[in-house]
């Protein structure tokens, strides 16, 4: 993953790119899913689903924060 303030990246389905940095995520828990949400470097509202194991590292490294969900 590319690390550019934090270690979250994902698709922009808007400019149609891969691998878009995410800037300040908040990763919430949904039906059992790990959703990080935040926005790109345009404003632009972006989400990625991820495993539990990598929600908790990027928690732990400070790269996001929780959301709601969480026990």
């Amino acid at each position: 993953m590319a690390t550019e303030g934090s270690g979250i990246t994902a698709y922009s389905v808007k400019t149609k790119t891969k691998n878009v940095p995410m800037i300040d995520p908040v990763i919430d828990i949904k039906s059992g899913r790990y959703i990080a949400s935040g926005k790109d470097s345009a404003g632009n509202k972006m989400a990625a689903i991820m495993s539990k194991a990598t929600a908790e590292g990027h928690i732990k490294d400070g790269n996001a924060k929780k959301g709601t969900g969480w026990s």
